[in-house]
């Protein structure tokens, strides 16, 4: 009975220390997989008039994915973790474009609309902001995740100058950054344009472990 005992302290110990990995594995596989759906699909976007909004909204989900990375075990709790998250059945969901950065070696997946459950493996354009690669701004977030290289967590060793290139299917834009700063969440005027420049904005948090501000990256084309 003691031998029994130990064998599955061992195994759910495992599980344990495995469950954070298995956790990043399922949200890269669903990375590669909006990445093959892009490549397959195509549709039209349109944008609405409620950015600020959403902006403001980004705190909450900014804050959320902070909390459940600081509430990831570092060591071996008593009970054994639910198994790794399965996708949910439901409606495809195909990116609306591709996100390319050369100097931080970025290529993402841009999904429709900033939703925490849209932010776990993608970025996402603030579907109440302009359409990419029209006047105006067009803002796109993402998590400033504490891997390196994942998501947006390179995002603050952009520096003026600098090229992101978004890919939709009708078209490739290619933007140059010309500002970065560093903002409080409730400065709104990241948002805003002019009736003649073509803007690119990306959000996300700063610092990276307990966000108080938003990193911001300006860029125009």
């Amino acid at each position: 009975m003691k031998k029994i005992l130990s064998y599955t302290l061992v195994i759910v110990g495992l599980l344990i220390l495995l469950y954070p990995k298995a956790n990043e594995w399922y949200d890269n596989r669903q990375q590669d997989k909006l990445m093959a759906d892009w490549e397959e699909a195509s549709f039209d976007v349109t944008a609405e008039q409620q950015a600020q909004q959403q902006y403001e909204e980004l705190t909450e989900l900014f804050n959320e994915e902070s909390a459940a990375v600081a509430d990831e075990p570092t060591s071996t709790p008593t009970t054994a973790p639910s198994a790794a998250p399965t996708a949910p059945v439901s409606q495809k969901i195909i990116p609306i474009a591709t996100i390319k950065i050369d100097k931080i070696k970025l290529k993402l997946p841009v999904l429709e609309g900033a939703t925490q459950k849209n932010m776990k493996s993608a970025a996402a354009h603030l579907k109440e902001t302009t359409a990419i690669g029209q006047v105006g701004n067009a803002a796109i977030a993402g998590h400033r995740m504490r891997s390196k290289g994942k998501l947006f967590n390179r995002l603050g060793e952009l520096e003026v100058g600098n090229k992101i290139v978004v890919d939709t299917k009708e078209k490739s834009y290619t933007y140059t950054v010309y500002k970065v700063s560093i903002v409080k969440p409730t400065d709104v005027s990241v948002l805003n344009y002019n009736n003649k420049d073509k803007l690119l904005t990306l959000i996300t948090c700063d610092p990276i472990v307990n966000p108080t501000h938003r990193l911001i990256i300006h860029a125009k084309m």
